[in-house]
């Protein structure tokens, strides 16, 4: 048989297993996986002594196009995305402008993606104050889920995102349930966050440290049990983003014990630096909820041994390097989120797999199985005959160190430059077109395509339909 490439002799990570494997790959899906597979090729890759493993799915994402692009575009994101060995992502409601949080401004950012992607995407509707009736449009759209913060944000232009107060979170859940969509929380209780970030500013009090102080991990804690509450009343799926504490995790597994339909995700940034490092490194490692200290870290990465954490995504959250600047040194005034999601596959690899001895699988289920499955990702997630070809290589012997020339963000500042990584992505398929190779960049012209409820639908049927 004929196929268009052979990727051979690669460590191929599996649900359950890694063993040296095959992979041919045609029109876009693998077709053969086999212990040697012989047979003609446009082309043999060569992936002796390294891991071959599905591409990474971030389905947490901040693409600003359209509105912000002068913040990160959907080129230049995607190209960052790419590089760090992510072939599908999911983009936030939030930061663009509008905010798709009405079928016009999705219908606005599905026509600003078209042809920039370098990787496929799929997009999150919003809930806001105000946009209930909306819900169901966006649902028709193709949104994949929802995502609502229950901490203070947004801004005074008019279409920004903005938080839910505790009616529009009860009352969006029961609508989302008759849906049938999953709802993501940002998970910080307003009121605590914002009298205590008043009071550090009122008392002088500005610095990273008073910043974490002013969102402590009880204002994370009380917000998910909250939610947890609203979504066993109203029947309601949900996904918690960037959980920062593990005593939040372990609400959050009671809750799933006891039945409810529930998963949540970290950060790398959470698992790589503290409070420490953001007083050394300062504005660019702002985010919320924030850094904790070395113990809570500590206590994090054993709930992730554990296998309670679901996903791992990067938040990439990218803006202005002026937008990271104060005149005063108020932590308070500067924009807070992580540019980050080119190095984070490499990163998570080395901390996790090579330095605590995660085992390989659960990392795959991490970065790629578990976000398929409950984004309802039927193509994507795992190296299997039929699934689409989003694979990645990582050599784990490579080095490097993270630069700012390298970067392919639209501003090139992370928290990450300077760091030493003890491994790297070399390639990365994008349903079996190389979009990225370590020795010659981005290739090609964007080929990413955009998932929707409703292809996703269709996908399924027709494969019910070829099963009989």
């Amino acid at each position: 048989m004929k196929y268009d490439l052979i990727i051979k002799g690669g460590e191929v990570v599996f649900r359950d297993v890694v063993r040296k494997a095959d992979i041919a790959i045609s029109n876009g899906k693998i077709s053969a996986i086999g212990e040697t597979i012989e047979a003609d090729s446009k082309q043999v890759l060569e992936a002796e002594g390294q891991y071959v493993m599905p591409g990474m799915i971030d389905s947490h994402v901040h693409i600003c196009e359209p509105g912000r692009t002068e913040w990160e575009g959907f080129i230049t994101g995607s190209k960052a995305l790419a590089a760090g060995g992510i072939t599908m992502y999911i983009d936030m409601p939030l930061n663009a402008l509008p905010a798709t949080t009405t079928k016009k401004a999705l219908e606005l950012k599905i026509k600003a993606a078209e042809g920039k992607n370098y990787v496929d995407y799929a997009l999150f509707g919003g809930l806001i104050n105000g946009n209930l009736e909306q819900l169901q449009e966006l649902s028709e759209g193709g949104v994949v889920a929802y995502k609502c913060f229950l901490s203070t944000c947004g801004s005074d232009i008019p279409n920004d995102f903005s938080n839910v107060d505790d009616y529009t979170l009860y009352a969006g859940m029961e609508k989302l349930a008759e849906l049938g969509h999953i709802l993501l929380i940002h998970a910080e209780n307003s009121v605590i966050t914002d009298r205590l970030a008043e009071k550090k500013v009122k008392e002088g009090k500005l610095t990273a440290r008073d910043y974490v102080e002013s969102r402590p991990i009880i204002a994370e804690v009380e917000a998910v049990k909250r939610s947890l509450f609203f979504a066993k009343e109203t029947g309601c799926k949900v996904h918690f983003v960037h959980i920062s504490s593990a005593e939040a995790v372990e609400e959050i597994i009671k809750a799933r014990q006891e039945g409810q339909d529930v998963t949540l995700e970290t950060c790398p940034h959470y698992l790589t630096m503290t409070v420490n490092e953001f007083e050394e490194i300062g504005p660019i490692a702002k985010c919320a909820p924030p850094l904790r200290n070395e113990a809570e870290q500590e206590r994090l990465w054993d709930v992730l041994k554990q296998g309670k954490i679901d996903m791992l995504t990067s938040d990439h959250s990218p803006c202005p390097p002026e937008m990271k600047d104060s005149e005063t040194n108020n932590m308070f005034e500067v924009w807070g989120g992580i540019t980050g999601c080119q190095n984070n596959v490499d990163l998570m690899f080395d901390e996790a797999v090579k330095k605590r001895n995660v085992p390989v699988t659960e990392f795959v289920r991490m970065i790629a199985t578990n976000p398929a499955e409950r984004f309802n990702l039927k193509t994507k997630g795992e190296i299997a005959v039929s699934k689409d070809a989003d694979i990645i290589l990582i050599d784990q012997k490579q080095s490097y160190v993270v630069s700012a020339e390298h970067l392919y963000y639209r501003h090139k500042h992370s928290p990450y430059i300077g760091r030493i990584i003890n491994c790297r992505v070399t390639k990365t398929f994008v349903r079996g077109h190389l979009v990225f190779d370590l020795q010659e960049g981005i290739l090609g012209d964007p080929i990413g395509q955009l998932l929707s409820c409703e292809k996703l639908v269709k996908t399924e049927m027709a494969h019910i339909d070829a099963s009989g």
